[in-house]
């Protein structure tokens, strides 16, 4: 320690601490030089996931509203094909069209046996015998006449 000498002025003192302070400032700027550019950096990745948030937010919501579309896609389809079923089945059973609608049930056996209890209260109408033919043959052959004078003779003309 042969080279140490003290410190005498002030100046001297203010030239040391100075240099010191310099080298100290020196260090940190050459430890700190990309802190700007790591700054922007920062900033344009918060930007972008912000945006990205954003996105996911609205494909999240566009999801949630494709899968209520596809739900009620889905119910509107079971309800066709309940109506088709119970279409089907009322005519099997020999029931009206009107009265499809009427069959409960949440099954095609369901349905099947609410449309045999139904038929025994709907009885089909009986079909009127087939009537007799009034009009008279306006045929043009020439024994058209005598055949209506002999039937008016035995009363099958009446």
């Amino acid at each position: 320690m042969a080279d140490f000498t003290p410190i005498a002025t002030q100046e001297e003192l203010d030239r040391i601490i100075q240099d010191r302070l310099s080298r100290q400032k020196e260090s940190i700027e050459k430890q700190y030089a990309d802190y700007e550019t790591l700054k922007a950096e920062k900033q344009e990745l918060e930007t972008k996931a912000a945006a990205l948030q954003a996105t996911i937010e609205e494909t999240s919501t566009s999801a949630k509203v494709h899968e209520q579309t596809l739900a009620d896609l889905n119910a509107k389809i079971a309800g066709y094909e309940t109506a088709n079923l119970r279409t089907r089945i009322a005519l099997q059973n020999g029931l009206p069209f009107d009265l499809a609608d009427r069959l409960v049930g949440t099954d095609e056996d369901s349905i099947k046996a609410d449309a045999e209890r139904l038929a025994l209260f709907v009885k089909p109408k009986a079909s009127a015998p087939p009537l007799k033919n009034t009009e008279p043959n306006l045929g043009e052959d020439k024994n058209s006449n005598w055949r209506q004078m002999a039937s008016q003779l035995t009363g099958e003309g009446e």
